[in-house]
């Protein structure tokens, strides 16, 4: 069985949820894609019950801080949780070259010595490039470069159980160059930043984000099954599940779900 437990929803700017970032978990571990933006992610850890000494695997999208600054809090604690002789093995951090280089110089310039010097012996980076594929809990994983023209970003395709696909594209619209990543993929994570009839207020395009329509469209012309629409707008999310969820299924003929913070699905 594998699960997807989406711990937060929000974009950069939201407050009334946390900040975009997941959990995907079977029975060899599980791997956090992002961390948010703060030690927040400490208090949803713990309410989901997740106990730090059992994250070993980290994937990181992009270093946009609703995304990394909880990934740092995150190396602090794990690894004094090492040090404490609470926590066996090892935690391995995938990104990109840039962004590991830039965890480790923050690491080794905040942290205390006791914890950066973790780096390298049971802190571990993973650096990959466009195309690469890793093995992660089991599972394999094929990384893509998303294409942003704001800062270099990975999304990732994940084949698991009986041939199945989970394709997350960051927090960015999903571009043509990685269309193929997605076709006929079982689960598709996307953003969308708002609804289409809310285009105006929140201005998505100038921000290089996408609508719930947007994001439906996509996904049917792709032949997506089932379609999460997450990194949204916080000021309607009261209406927010059923709002984005009429629009989306207007234009997608799968199964559309809006999460809440903390919410799950069995893929």
């Amino acid at each position: 069985m594998t699960k997807l437990r989406i711990l937060g929803t929000g974009n950069a700017q939201a407050v009334e949820c946390y900040n975009t970032c997941l959990t995907i978990e079977n029975e060899n571990g599980i791997l956090l894609v992002d961390a948010g933006g703060g030690n927040g992610i400490f208090k949803i850890l713990e309410n989901e019950n997740i106990e730090l000494s059992s994250i070993h695997h980290i994937f990181v999208t992009h270093a946009h801080t609703d995304h990394i600054f909880g990934v740092l809090w995150l190396i602090r604690r794990i690894g004094e949780t090492m040090n404490k002789g609470k926590m066996d093995g090892t935690l391995t951090i995938y990104t990109h070259k840039e962004l590991a280089e830039f965890l480790i110089y923050v690491s080794k310039t905040i942290l205390t010595k006791k914890v950066s010097s973790l780096i390298g012996e049971r802190i571990l980076f993973s650096v990959h490039e466009d195309g690469d594929e890793r093995t992660i809990i089991g599972n394999k994983f094929t990384v893509f470069d998303i294409g942003s023209t704001k800062m270099k970003q990975f999304g990732f395709r994940m084949e698991y159980e009986n041939g199945k696909v989970l394709v997350d594209p960051g927090d960015e619209p999903l571009l043509e160059q990685n269309y193929d990543k997605a076709r006929n993929a079982d689960w598709m994570t996307h953003e969308a930043f708002c609804t289409y009839e809310d285009r105006e207020r929140f201005k998505p395009y100038e921000k290089h984000h996408s609508t719930a329509l947007d994001a439906a469209k996509l996904a049917e012309s792709l032949g997506v099954k089932n379609l999460i629409l997450y990194h949204t707008e916080d000021k309607t999310l009261t209406t927010r599940k059923e709002r984005y969820t009429k629009e989306a299924k207007e234009y997608f003929t799968g199964n559309v779900y809006v999460p809440d913070d903390r919410e799950s699905f069995i893929l």
